[in-house]
């Protein structure tokens, strides 16, 4: 997670947001999504938006670039990650549909972010956005919703990075993931996984080796089936919820 307080939203250059606006994001596992801010026809951002696509892997910026623009998820899946002194890298955050990415407090990005899969954004000038937000009450109280949200949900991760074993950590996340499919009057038993096991190791503070017997482990004691095409079936949801709170 990479917001610490609620931001000031004005045109400032030592006040900035930086962090990604995830109304449910991965990073912020946990929420159902909410529509992406475009689709409303009356929106102000629709205004100001360009459509990107991007093929998996390939970066959006990187920490330390000039943080000229901002994004929002249309489809497909981000990363978001920060490089420690030591060269490791620790992941904070799979934005998805809905979710915005590369507000900044300063001039540059905090963070790096990459396409875990192809994707479809929207891309916004920095300053054309922050205009929007200092014109618009509507876009401000959004902004600010999603930010108080995100303060919620930056503490369940500092405990889940902290406090947890590395199955705890593992059926947290499934669970997070499988919240973020769900839909009102729904259950989600098949959970996409695109990104890989290093990716889920660096995001949950495990190396890829215990990643992998965690996933063995839920699979032979019957709580999850591991599908084709990067799919994890859950097989009992109400063991998995059991397991995420305690090992």
């Amino acid at each position: 997670m990479t917001m610490t307080a609620m931001p000031a939203f004005h045109d400032s250059n030592s006040a900035r947001l930086d962090f990604a606006f995830r109304s449910g994001a991965i990073g912020a596992i946990g929420a159902d999504p909410a529509p992406p801010p475009w689709k409303a026809t009356a929106d102000p951002l629709a205004r100001i938006g360009r459509s990107l696509v991007l093929e998996k892997d390939q970066g959006l910026f990187r920490e330390a670039d000039i943080a000229d623009r901002v994004f929002s998820v249309s489809s497909g899946m981000v990363r978001i990650h920060k490089l420690l002194p030591d060269g490791r890298r620790q992941i904070i955050g799979f934005l998805q549909s809905g979710d915005f990415l590369g507000l900044s407090i300063d001039a540059t990005y905090l963070y790096s972010a990459e396409t875990v899969t192809a994707c479809a954004l929207i891309q916004y000038h920095r300053h054309q956005l922050q205009a929007v937000i200092d014109s618009d009450p509507g876009v401000q109280r959004r902004l600010y919703a999603i930010a108080a949200h995100e303060l919620i949900l930056a503490q369940e991760q500092m405990l889940l990075l902290g406090r947890k074993t590395a199955i705890e950590k593992l059926c947290s996340f499934l669970l997070r993931l499988a919240r973020r499919q769900r839909r009102p009057g729904t259950e989600v038993t098949t959970i996409p996984m695109p990104m890989g096991r290093a990716d889920i190791a660096d995001y949950l503070g495990l190396t890829v080796e215990t990643v992998c017997r965690s996933l063995t482990r839920l699979k032979t004691t019957g709580v999850i089936r591991l599908c084709e095409n990067n799919r994890i079936e859950c097989l009992d949801m109400a063991r998995l919820a059991a397991l995420a709170q305690s090992a």
